[in-house]
């Protein structure tokens, strides 16, 4: 049977769902929360979701997070993460406690928001999301040469990529970058994250300045909006981790810290602050910012790829590198109110494109081109040609 590339997809339409997904999760960033974004859109349609964390423990918060989601079993562990120091002993223990856990559940598929435990030898079809690497991290933080201690990162991430069968991405600049930097992927595809409209939304708006991220990740660069917080006419606010995984802690004065909240915790503060900043030098897509639009906050950004392919048109962008002119950019928002309105409606505007619901539809359909019976006739196809 040699399918076209129209009744290829037709056909995949008529693939049936996944009943049980293997899925990975790093509950150190955001990609917890998109984790369970798509498993409460997931549940709609049957789908159970296995979630094997690493990294760190869950919180208590999450693992009542966790428990909302009724079409979610997690199984927790603490094996490092391929980006954390010297994680390769952990990557060989935490492969094989995987495959275990596919053994034992027998999956349609594995989801993995990782890379190398693409490579693994998985019974199940095998879909990988680029949320962000190191390599795409260095070149826009650091800006110089990669360090040879990357290397062993990077040619796993390259094998990983290589026996995918799928990769994901959520912006088309997050997935230009990991072709630039490990390997072409012909039949990669774009998931845009999404956040529920339901959670967020805009309250009466205050004079204050808000920003969330992780303070050590250099890649926020909440350091930025802290050397200019002192010469702003409205006080600053920045919820976020402070201490690093690997160890040490970041501080900075000007700015009233939250400490880290939950994205529970963050909706008051969101619905209240007028203006979001993020001067981040890299951000493959950035919940928080979503989080804030959908609030109806006005938006200044760090002017980079990712943020002008989601946001052009709907925020202020600023140089990362050019404190100057994020002062100016928020001085000029201090002071005129009507900006500030007509920005956060704009934004509001745009957040509308990133819905949980097409979110979702998108992983559905990539799900059924996964289907085991599909990817035979795919190759077969592809071997007749």
């Amino acid at each position: 049977m040699i399918l076209t590339h129209n009744q290829v997809h037709d056909h995949a339409a008529l693939q049936p769902l996944p009943r049980r997904i293997l899925m990975t999760a790093d509950p150190v960033g955001g990609v917890w929360t998109y984790v369970l974004e798509l498993a409460h859109g997931l549940a709609e349609h049957g789908v159970e979701v296995a979630l094997a964390t690493m990294g760190q423990p869950l919180t208590d918060q999450q693992h009542r997070e966790a428990a909302e989601e009724h079409n979610v079993t997690v199984y927790e562990s603490t094996f490092r993460l391929e980006w954390m120091d010297d994680p390769w002993d952990d990557i060989v223990q935490s492969g094989e406690w995987l495959l275990s856990l596919e053994e034992q559940l027998r999956p349609d598929l594995v989801h993995l928001n990782g890379y190398v435990h693409a490579s693994l030898p998985w019974r199940s079809p095998c879909l990988v999301v680029a949320h962000s690497c190191m390599l795409s991290w260095w070149d826009a933080v650091r800006r110089q040469a990669f360090p040879k201690g990357l290397e062993p990162y990077r040619s796993s991430v390259t094998k990983g990529l290589a026996a995918a069968n799928l990769v994901v991405a959520p912006t088309a600049a997050m997935l230009e970058a990991i072709e630039r930097f490990y390997l072409p992927l012909p039949g990669g595809r774009v998931i845009h994250n999404a956040r529920s409209r339901i959670t967020f939304y805009p309250g009466v708006k205050k004079d204050f300045i808000l920003s969330v991220g992780r303070l050590w990740d250099d890649a926020k660069n909440i350091a930025a909006l802290a050397r200019t917080a002192y010469r702003l006419p409205w006080p600053v606010y920045v919820a976020g981790e402070q201490k690093h995984p690997g160890g040490g802690t970041a501080a900075f004065d000007g700015i009233n810290r939250l400490g880290f909240l939950s994205p529970s915790e963050l909706v008051p503060w969101f619905s209240a602050a007028a203006i979001y900043a993020l001067p981040a030098r890299y951000e493959p897509f950035g919940l928080t910012i979503l989080e804030a639009a959908l609030s109806g906050c006005a938006l200044v950004l760090g002017d980079i790829p990712t943020l002008r392919e989601l946001w052009d048109d709907a925020a202020i962008f600023v140089d990362s590198e050019d404190d100057e002119a994020l002062l100016r950019e928020l001085r000029s928002l201090c002071a005129d109110h009507r900006r500030v309105v007509e920005w956060g409606e704009r934004a509001l505007v745009r957040s509308r494109s990133f819905n949980a619901a097409k979110m979702t539809a998108a992983y559905l359909s990539a799900y059924r081109d996964l289907n085991p019976d599909l990817l035979a006739e795919q190759r077969y196809r592809a071997c007749e040609d």
